[in-house]
Order: structure tokens, then sequence, then C-alpha cells
């Protein structure tokens, strides 16, 4: 009997990048905010975004989200447009935009994580505020789940958010400065969460404004100034020339800051 020829090996299947930003512009009052921006984020890292302010930052996460127009170019979520994969991306906006005057506790805040989940007409039950307490104990704010939001700090605040972001159970995150206006002890829980959710294989996109602390919380960096200035891993990125093309003049603290991170490599 002959043996039959063995299957010839199968090539690894390829997966599309969980962000992928393709030749896109933005502009309010017909002025460009974003020009041409191309970029492919990859799986499983913490990224952050950086450049000086209205460099357009929280606008590309916006865009990206669907919550701005785009004058050209488009977004793809795994490898399709938002509207079909809008469940797969968890977002945490910056804490100014939020009215925290609006009656509602903080468990209230955290299910709302849900919603997305279940569609229109079902109501969360049991498990799902179960797992709501879960993602409020993860951040630290399991005991303040029956208070007012407006009787929180901003630190407080910021936790909840993380924690509503949680209960979306997203593969993609993109935060808006969710490190910004918050204390040390605060800062460097989020950042622990982070980490926590990278190791399960989540990607997270973060805006940040903090060059002393960017270079240690992230894998990879985009660094943007109206244009993409560079992207890629943080120890290629986070050069004094390129933050001399990001920023501009304002480069003491940054070149110092590029400096050390470029001695701890050798």
């Amino acid at each position: 009997m002959t043996r039959p020829a063995d299957d010839p090996p199968r090539e690894p299947a390829v997966h599309p990048p969980p962000i992928e930003v393709h030749d896109l512009t933005v502009s309010y009052d017909k002025k460009p905010v974003l020009w041409n921006i191309d970029v492919a984020f990859p799986e499983g890292q913490i990224i952050g975004v950086l450049g000086p302010n209205g460099a357009g930052k929280s606008t590309l996460i916006k865009a990206i989200m669907g919550l701005l127009p785009i004058e050209s170019g488009w977004v793809k979520i795994n490898g399709r447009p938002l509207a079909r994969e809008r469940r797969a991306v968890g977002y945490v906006p910056q804490r100014e935009s939020v009215d925290w005057d609006f009656p509602v506790t903080v468990a209230d805040v955290v299910l709302m994580g849900v919603y997305g989940r279940l569609g229109l007409f079902r109501r969360p039950g049991r498990a799902d505020r179960e797992f709501c307490a879960n993602c409020l104990e993860q951040v630290g704010m399991a005991t303040y789940a029956d208070r007012q939001i407006s009787q929180l700090s901003g630190g407080q605040r910021q936790r909840v958010f993380l924690a509503r972001a949680l209960a979306q159970d997203s593969r993609i995150y993109l935060m808006d400065e969710p490190f910004a206006g918050v204390d040390a002890a605060t800062e460097a829980a989020i950042i622990e969460l982070l980490r926590a959710m990278k190791r399960q294989g989540r990607t997270l996109l973060v805006v940040h404004h903090d060059l002393q602390t960017a270079p240690e919380y992230f894998d990879s960096m985009l660094m943007l100034n109206m244009r993409l200035v560079a992207f890629g891993p943080t120890r290629d990125v986070f050069t004094t020339q390129v933050l001399h093309k990001t920023y501009g003049g304002r480069l003491t603290i940054l070149s110092e800051a590029a400096e050390q991170v470029a001695g701890t490599r050798r």
C-alpha cells in the first residue's frame, strides 16, 4: 500500500491589526487638524500617543471612535469598519468632557459599560451586576458603589471610568489622558491595571502628556504634531531627534528625558 503524501505545511493565519488608520485627515471649520495619518497599531501593547498641545491627539482618538467626521481616509478595527466592530472597542474619554453633576451612582456608571453587549432591549441581570462589582474591585472603588459620582475626587472619578471600560470587556481600548490630574497612588494603580489588561492580550491606545513617565509606561509610541512624526517601539522613537521634530524648541526637559532613556539602553 502506498503511503499518501504529507499535506503541504499550512502558512500561519495573518490577522489584521487591531487598529489601522489610512490617509486620515480631520478638519474643524475646514481647517485641517490631522493630516494624512497612516499607521497600523500592533496587538497586545500599551501604545502612547504623544505630542504638544493642539497636535491632534484627542482628535485622533475621537476619529478612530467615530465621534468626529473624517475629511478623508478610513479607519478599520480588526480589518473591518468600526460599525461592525464597535463592541470590540472600549473608550475612556477625558474627564473634562463629562457632566459630573448628573445624578447617577458609581455602580450605575459602571453598568453603562455592559449595555453595548446586552443590546437595546435587555436589562442587566444579576451576573452583569456581579461582573461590574468585580470591575470596581479591580480599580479599588468597590466601597463607593452607591455614592453619587458628583461626590468623588478627580482620581476616584478616573478609577470609575476605568471600571466602566473594564465592564465593556473589549479587546481594544482607547484612553484619552487617563493619568491627567490624578494623584501618584491613582496613577500607579492605573498603570498596573493597564499592564494587567495587556497581559490578557488587549491593545491599549493611550493619549499621554508626561514625557518623564512615557518611556516607562509604553511599549510603542506614536509621536504626533498634526502629522505623524514617528511611530514604533519606544526605544526607537523616544529619541532627542524625534522629540525635536515633534515639539520644536520646547525641549530642555524633553532632551534630558530622552538622554536618560538612551542611557538605560547602554
